[in-house]
């Protein structure tokens, strides 16, 4: 029999060709689904199994976080205030050679637990032991799209992953009521060559899944790639094939204008990291000049080892401020932008945008509030704005995905908050432990 659950809030956000505000609505769940977003209605009580009446509430499409290394949690604050290179080369990937496959388990739970408890109701993950991810997902209750990080310069080891991510692709595609889905993840051109990279195209083709990568991340990155193969990162994913498949490039920071139209005319995802970016010092992309020529752009905070948080609300803000900022205009990246790209074209980038990233009906029931009894959201002239210069992630009360609630007046309901918390801190001492 099926569970039906009406949500009433003072506002609801939604989206019509343009976000839309709707005062005094509702929503009506029948499961995973959403069958009415609106006005309110009379209806018959005995059709409906729980009725949710919210006062100063605002009631908006989950936050989607579309790159992001979960299972870092674990070396927040562990290597701070270092170049890339020098933090990958001299800290991570050396403590990272120390990880287990419960590490990641407890490491991804305590990112669903920041996330979930800052509005974030899916995300894209990048990393290893994957299966790990998953049942940590699957047991959560978030939505996410997860991916094998490939390493290809090691041939064997290369294949080995190829071979791992068909597995995982096999064990977790679409699994757990469809919340979990696949894509393969090589890391990036300078720890993937190009021969490579045509097998994981190949192979992305051969499964009909999306290609995860970070791209132009760097400006040596992007001078080392000229130097071995005379091209960008992007033009070199474009001669070689990678980008007549689904893909999504992690920062695209350092781009020319060429570059630019490559995105846009192969439909490739930006997943934009304005936090990340400006902590290691990466550069700030050019979000502005991608927006014009109408690529498709989402956020992501990366791993909170590198930003330190995994807060979709101040990468709304930076995002928006760091361009006008940059391009000293301020109309460029509004706060309608900044919005969009945190929820709807999140959706997009993870190919997803036919289930969720907005609250029309038909879609699944991924869902936050913000409780707007607060000094910052007053007076309440544009609520988007709010949203994006105004709001905190602690403001979010209330969180569903799929139909489920799996947080109400700021309690986690499927996860136990102090376990994570534990387990967490003791697995990190010990893998940083001698470093």
């Amino acid at each position: 029999m099926s569970e039906i659950i009406l949500i009433q809030a003072e506002y609801i956000l939604t989206w019509d060709d343009g976000y839309k505000i709707i005062s005094d609505g509702e929503i009506l769940i029948e499961d995973s689904l959403i069958t009415y977003t609106g006005p309110r209605l009379k209806r018959s009580p005995e059709s409906i199994n729980r009725v949710l009446n919210t006062s100063d509430s605002l009631v908006m499409p989950g936050f989607i976080n579309t790159h992001t290394h979960a299972a870092m949690t674990l070396f927040r604050s562990y290597a701070d205030d270092m170049s890339l290179m020098d933090w990958l080369q001299k800290k991570i990937w050396p403590v990272e050679a120390k990880l287990q496959r419960e590490d990641i388990y407890w490491g991804t739970m305590l990112a669903i637990l920041e996330m979930l408890k800052g509005g974030t109701t899916c995300f894209a993950d990048m990393y290893f032991f994957m299966d790990e991810v998953a049942r940590a997902c699957g047991e959560s209750g978030i939505r996410a799209s997860i991916s094998q990080g490939l390493i290809g310069i090691e041939n064997a080891k290369g294949l080995d992953g190829l071979k791992e991510s068909s597995r995982l692709v096999e064990n977790w595609h679409k699994k757990d009521d469809g919340r979990i889905t696949v894509m393969l993840g090589p890391h990036a051109p300078y720890t993937c060559p190009p021969a490579y990279l045509q097998k994981v195209a190949s192979k992305a083709a051969e499964l009909g899944i999306p290609i995860h990568i970070h791209l132009s991340e760097t400006r040596s990155e992007v001078e080392e790639c000229r130097a071995a193969y005379g091209k960008t990162p992007i033009e070199l994913m474009d001669e070689i094939g990678l980008l007549e498949q689904n893909v999504l490039a992690a920062h695209c920071v350092h781009l020319t204008g060429r570059e630019i139209e490559i995105i846009s005319e192969k439909k490739v995802a930006v997943a934009h990291n304005p936090g990340s970016n400006l902590k290691l010092g990466s550069g700030v992309a050019p979000l502005a000049e991608l927006l014009k020529k109408g690529a498709l752009v989402s956020l992501g905070t990366d791993g909170a080892s590198s930003n330190n948080n995994l807060d979709m609300v101040e990468e709304m803000r930076l995002a928006a401020l760091l361009q006008k900022g940059v391009s000293e205009d301020p109309t460029v990246v509004t706060a309608e932008d900044a919005l969009t790209m945190a929820t709807l074209n999140g959706a997009k980038s993870l190919f997803l945008d036919e289930e969720i990233g907005t609250l029309r009906k038909g879609s699944k029931a991924d869902l936050i509030m913000f409780n707007l009894k607060k000094p910052h959201f007053y007076p309440l002239h544009n609520l988007i704005s709010h949203l994006v210069y105004s709001a905190a992630s602690s403001d979010v009360e209330l969180v569903m995905v799929n139909g489920k609630f799996l947080m109400e007046k700021g309690k986690l309901l499927t996860i136990d908050e102090e376990r994570i918390l534990f387990e967490a801190q003791n697995r990190a001492l010990r893998l940083v432990k001698d470093m």
